[in-house]
């Protein structure tokens, strides 16, 4: 056995935070655009605490060790190995956003904080936190509480130490206070509030732009908000909360799925903390009874953090109007031969078309369902739904088409994590419309992304559809990279028709000759078509297996590939994320390259390309290589029978594989290394929008 088989889930995903942390550091990056990476990397961070760390520290307290499942690892080795790479990962950032900091400035705009204030400023920010910050302030006097608050996940506090003068009144409330009190201090805290802007503009002057952050601007403000205190200093550090994600879900048979969903995500705020960070400069003293009021120890990952916590909050820092500081917008183009201004469906039953969101405009998907909603001839619509955008012209198509009478089925999975309040708004919303509503398969989340329409022409049904990658989201479709299928092929839609069949009766297990279908049929189909591979390669025919995903992480899988590359089989691989595979490892991964590419757009899609002895078989699919989307969640992989489309999609996976400014080695040593050649420079994202500029004849 190799020593190095694999590599660790956890500590590759931390290894993918690190290239967003290089994006925040890239000097050829637009300023504003490394603050708002910055904040990819926080949110990132916070959501990987919610879910992965929470999940070994559940088996670590469980008192396993956890060698099994994380392969060789014990749980408490690996909490204690994360801990340090975030700590590390955390100083970096500080230094990023430093020298972002003096970068901005060069351009006449200055982050300030509560010692900076000038004169000229004071009374703009005494009255902007009067009216706007003051009244949604939540502040704790934790002296005067039996019970210390709960604190929500995620959300910072400025922990404050009140230091009192001498006199002391005799009665009255505070002096009831101060019965609490250790040498005449008061310890609060005061709730940041999410409902209010992070980032407060304040008046332009002799041309230069100031930005306060509005922890400073409380900081600033304290005497106004502490005035009945009479006290001789004060001092405000932040600290944080990270809360383990889990929902739990009850056993009341009379509550519906909605509702059980419902309160679970309610009572989320109540799981036990996995991650505690704070102001490293933060007094010992306040630090101390903080930890011991709060019940926080050894086995919570304890960070020492900067000045200011949530710094997700950069992905929403302001533009302040400087167009030179920001990714200039791409336009999104139209798909050769289907015009918007036209119908879609009478195209689309002519031959396939491939959208590549957000090279292509999503306006094509929306106006799919928008024609299908008002389309005479349309009977019936069926479609998965993921995550759906804070406003949703999907559903509202799909509204609007429930109430021209078709016959609408959604398949909504509540269980989206981190989407459910949205997906349940929509789901009582679709339900109030008449919309037959099906919320999954007991133990299986539903993540396949598709849509299946029935038209009647000449006296019979004639079924269009779509099978995408990526969510029916208009939000995201703006900076996550996908492809959809937009498609009559009878043999395609007629087994995506029966996924939604399983859906509603899945004691049945259906076949399928086109489709890999999970859970049931991914993971030994693709077991086949790299067996394919294998045979090819020893007969001395054209092999070669070409995979771009999200994550690799489903280790019989890394296996297969192990076993195909000691073969001879050439195996490419972008990986954005999780790669638990190691390449290049002579006798196990020889033939074996991995990259990562993170730009401006999150590469989002699936795409399996098997050389298939010269004439390639090619699938776009929902599912990445991980146990969870191979066995425990329903997915659609789609093969493409169109050899112009299948022909565009190894074109678009070439000219990612050919990157080399934005692309990443992956390796054993899990650096980051940037690949650099004396080719020509290629920056795929770029490419990629001009390859389809060339189609439209640009």
């Amino acid at each position: 056995m190799i020593k190095n088989q694999y590599i660790n889930r956890e500590l590759s995903w931390l290894q993918f935070n690190a290239r967003v942390l290089q994006e925040a550091a890239d000097d050829t990056v637009p300023l504003l655009e490394r603050l708002r990476f910055i904040g990819i990397f926080s949110n990132n961070l916070d959501e990987f605490f919610k879910v992965r760390y929470a999940t070994i520290k559940r088996i670590d307290l469980a008192g396993k060790d956890g060698k099994n499942v994380l392969k060789g690892t014990t749980a408490s080795d690996l909490l204690e190995k994360i801990t340090k790479i975030v700590i590390k990962q955390q100083a970096e950032s500080l230094k990023t956003i430093n020298t972002i900091k003096r970068k901005l400035e060069e351009h006449d705009i200055f982050i300030i904080d509560e010692n900076e204030v000038t004169q000229d400023q004071d009374a703009f920010i005494r009255r902007y936190f009067i009216d706007k910050v003051s009244p949604a302030l939540v502040t704790y006097i934790l002296n005067d509480l039996e019970k210390f608050p709960h604190l929500k996940d995620s959300v910072a506090y400025l922990a404050v130490k009140l230091v009192l003068k001498e006199k002391i009144p005799k009665e009255g409330r505070i002096s009831k206070i101060l019965q609490h009190t250790t040498k005449e201090k008061i310890y609060a805290l005061i709730e940041i509030p999410k409902n209010t802007d992070r980032f407060v503009v304040l008046p332009e002057k002799d041309g230069k732009q100031y930005i306060i952050i509005l922890d400073d601007l409380i900081r600033y403000c304290m005497h106004i908000n502490f005035s009945i205190f009479d006290y001789a200093s004060a001092s405000a550090h932040m600290i944080k909360i990270t809360r383990d994600a889990q929902l739990d879900f009850d056993n009341d048979l009379s509550k519906s799925f909605i509702q059980k969903i419902s309160s679970s995500v309610k009572s989320r705020r109540d799981g036990e903390p996995v991650r505690f960070v704070y102001d490293k400069n933060i007094d010992k003293d306040t630090l101390n009874y903080l930890m011991d009021k709060m019940g926080v120890d050894n086995t919570d990952s304890i960070i020492p953090g900067g000045r200011y916590h949530n710094r997700r909050d950069y992905m929403n820092f302001p533009d302040l109007g400087n167009k030179k500081l920001i990714y200039q917008p791409i336009q999104p183009l139209e798909i050769p031969g289907l015009s918007l201004q036209g119908g879609l469906l009478n195209k689309i039953a002519k031959k396939d078309f491939l959208q590549y969101t957000p090279y292509h405009t999503f306006s094509y998907t929306v106006k799919f369902l928008r024609e299908s909603a008002i389309d005479p001839r349309v009977k019936s619509i069926k479609i998965t739904i993921y995550r759906l955008a804070s406003i949703s012209h999907i559903a509202s198509s799909l509204i609007n088409a429930a109430k021209n009478g078709k016959n609408v089925t959604v398949q909504i999975e509540l269980q989206a994590r981190f989407d459910e309040a949205a997906n349940i708004r929509y789901a009582e919303q679709m339900q109030r419309e008449g919309i037959n509503l099906i919320f999954g398969v007991t133990g299986l989340k539903v993540h396949c992304k598709a849509c299946v329409i029935e038209r009647e022409e000449k006296g019979k049904l004639k079924r269009y559809g779509f099978i995408s990658t990526g969510n029916f989201n208009e939000s995201t479709a703006r900076i996550y990279t996908d492809y959809t299928l937009f498609t009559t092929n009878e043999a395609i839609l007629k087994e995506t028709n029966r996924v939604f069949k399983f859906f509603e009766i899945n004691y049945k297990i259906n076949r399928y000759k086109h489709l890999l279908v999970s859970p049931h049929y991914t993971r030994s189909s693709l077991i086949k078509l790299i067996d394919k591979e294998i045979k090819n390669s020893k007969e001395g025919k054209p092999s070669g297996i070409k995979l771009k995903l999200n994550s690799l992480s489903d280790y019989d899988m890394i296996d297969k590939l192990y076993e195909a590359s000691t073969a001879g089989v050439q195996i490419d691989l972008i990986i954005r994320g999780i790669c638990c595979l190691v390449p290049g490892i002579p006798g196990m991964s020889e033939n074996i390259k991995a990259i990562s590419v993170v730009d401006k757009f999150l590469e989002h899609p699936r795409l399996f390309i098997f050389q298939n002895g010269g004439n390639p078989k090619v699938y776009i699919s929902s599912a990445d290589w991980m146990t969870r989307n191979l066995d425990r969640r329903v997915e659609i992989s789609c093969p493409i029978y169109d050899e112009d489309i299948k022909l565009e999609l190894i074109d678009t996976f070439d000219i990612c594989w050919k990157d080399n400014v934005k692309a990443r080695k992956l390796s054993e040593d899990q650096d980051n290394t940037y690949i650099r050649n004396d080719q020509e420079k290629i920056r795929s994202q770029i490419a990629t929008y001009e390859y389809y500029l060339k189609k439209l004849g640009n």
